[in-house]
């Protein structure tokens, strides 16, 4: 038995490494094949996968972009006005008055939507914008995936009542093992941990489903989430309120009163403020670590993978004679990513759930 697992894990290994191999081949030859087209931008390649979109890019087929529109709800002087984003790229810039702004309408607004006028200039506002992004279709995705793992779980469990768990009830169990034991118990206490286990179980989920899914270069993989900074502080701040909501008052006086001497105190309150700073630094220190390192990692692989479009673009045979390295690299790459999307998931968990422990502190 050991050794027929032994095989499995091997041969699974080889096939995620042809996979990914054949992939990233088909994005070379893509590249080469579009050689009379202008140099290449590795900038703006990186820049756009890493941004989020009004449309889900699927492929470039005979010079022809095929996405998947998505619904555009802006609200402009009191005016709801909804539509498909497909209306932006029917032989016209602009609909109804809206149009997707690039730099050349000024700074920070490529990509967003404007309001401009007949002759599609810039008429200096902006829209509120509750648009269906592809980073808000990939959320809705993920929250479907994790909705379907979740009850076919409850039900699998109640079909099997008394017997040893099977399949994705398997997988849920030992999550929710993982997550008391070895994140919740340790960090936030044995008495009070399972308050908190709907949110660590949920939030360690969303993180690991959305870090894959990022990584997979086709619908519905692909979308930034926790790429995106917007993402990652909404995390945090959910593990920031909780964490007030369950604080005590022991906590509070080693804050305002930290059992410090007292010239650190007295007469300039520095460990007060310190002590009170910390408190926001936590969720600061969240935010940037995930959006970080996976927003780091997204940039190496796109820029290996880059290196294969711009060689290809001055030389067919420039392109193919240099791909093979940063062909291996981005595979490397691929799977350290896919360990980083565990690591990120875990540490995000474990910091929320020590703070949540750090809040109940008792005398």
């Amino acid at each position: 038995m050991r050794f027929e697992y032994q095989d499995t894990i091997h041969y699974m290994k080889r096939t995620v490494y042809i996979i990914l191999s054949a992939i990233l081949t088909f994005c070379n030859l893509t590249a080469l094949a579009d050689n009379n087209k202008d140099a290449f931008n590795a900038g703006d390649v990186i820049m756009e996968h890493l941004g989020d979109e009004h449309s889900w890019h699927i492929l470039t087929w005979k010079d022809k972009e095929v996405a998947i529109p998505l619904p555009v709800i802006l609200i402009n002087d009191g005016k709801l006005t909804c539509f498909m984003s497909s209306q932006f790229h029917h032989g016209h810039n602009s609909y109804k008055g809206f149009k997707i702004g690039s730099n050349n309408d000024g700074k920070d607004l490529g990509g967003k939507i404007i309001c401009v006028d007949s002759n599609d200039n810039y008429t200096g506002k902006k829209p509120l914008d509750f648009s269906i992004t592809k980073n808000v279709l990939g959320i809705f995705i993920i929250a479907i995936i994790i909705c379907c793992i979740v009850l076919s779980s409850a039900k699998q469990s109640k079909r099997r009542e008394g017997k040893e768990p099977k399949g994705m009830q398997t997988v849920t169990e030992y999550l929710v093992e993982f997550i008391s034991k070895d994140i919740a118990i340790p960090s936030i206490g044995e008495g009070a941990y399972l308050k908190y286990m709907n949110y660590l179980l949920s939030v360690f989920t969303f993180i690991f489903l959305c870090n894959i899914m990022g990584l997979l270069p086709f619908f519905p993989g692909g979308a930034n989430i926790t790429g995106n900074i917007a993402v990652t502080l909404t995390l945090a701040l959910f593990t920031f309120i909780i964490t007030q909501f369950s604080t005590t008052k022991t906590f509070w006086k080693h804050t305002v009163n930290p059992d410090v001497p007292a010239w650190l105190k007295i007469p300039v309150p520095l460990m007060p403020v310190l002590e009170f700073i910390e408190i926001f630094t936590k969720p600061f220190s969240l935010t940037v670590r995930l959006f970080a390192n996976i927003t780091a990692g997204h940039v190496i692989m796109l820029s290996l993978v880059c290196i294969i479009f711009i060689f290809g673009h001055q030389s067919i045979v420039l392109g193919y004679s240099t791909s093979i390295i940063p062909l291996i690299f981005s595979v490397f790459m691929m799977l350290i990513e896919m360990l980083v999307a565990f690591i990120q998931a875990y540490v995000f968990t474990l910091l929320s759930a020590i703070y949540i422990g750090m809040a109940r502190v008792r005398h």
